[in-house]
């Protein structure tokens, strides 16, 4: 799970219930995002409008099955 923010405002737009569930951040790594930039697994371009609008982003995880689509798609002999 991934909680994108803003580095200036840090998790202080997060709300209080949604950090207690997400359980102690860690920083993973700091980007500069702009709506060229590609994301692995999330579209650049709604994480920085989530910023911009309610502070934060937060990205799931894939389900299980999600995963095995994508690698089903990747590999025709499965």
């Amino acid at each position: 799970m991934y909680l994108y923010v803003d580095k200036k405002n840090d998790l202080e737009p997060v709300p209080a219930e949604l950090l207690r569930r997400f359980g102690q951040p860690e920083l993973a790594m700091t980007l500069l995002l702009t709506p060229d930039k590609k994301l692995a697994r999330a579209d650049t371009g709604k994480v920085l409008d989530a910023i911009a609008e309610q502070g934060f982003y937060l990205q799931m995880p894939p389900r299980p099955d999600e995963i095995m689509q994508e690698l089903r798609n990747k590999n025709s002999k499965l």
